[in-house]
């Protein structure tokens, strides 16, 4: 059983490059990745399409709902990794980490072509 199932925007290419580095660092398979626009996201009933557009979603081994970058924390935690985003969860940061992610949510396709030079996803591919 996975330890957390990630909800993300698949056709988001900073979103999908996240996940498949995330996926190929897994190697005690603890997290399993949903995306949003794929068939097997209606099999998850409890998570709001809209909502887990908006902001990451998890859910965690005993079924509770994770948000936005305690989502990223706990995903880079379980392998291994924790400590790269550590930071982001301290007193004094989170507020402003929060904030900022958000503001990365809101702009995230805006951002992923200035970072990536791909504009949106879909199926497997990226395009310009």
């Amino acid at each position: 059983m996975h330890q957390l199932t990630i909800f993300y925007d698949g056709t988001c290419p900073l979103c999908a490059r996240e996940m498949s580095a995330l996926i190929n660092t897994d190697k005690g398979q603890k997290i399993k990745t949903i995306d949003i626009y794929s068939e097997d996201f209606i099999n998850y009933p409890q998570i709001d399409a809209h909502a887990a557009n908006t902001v990451l979603h998890a859910l965690n081994a005993e079924g509770d709902l994770i948000l936005g970058l305690d989502v990223t924390y706990e995903a880079w935690r379980l392998v291994g990794k924790g400590w790269l985003y550590a930071p982001l969860r301290w007193p004094g940061i989170k507020g402003f980490a929060d904030w900022c992610y958000l503001r990365f949510a809101k702009n995230r396709y805006r951002v992923s072509y200035w970072l990536t030079g791909t504009s949106r996803c879909s199926g497997n591919s990226c395009s310009k």
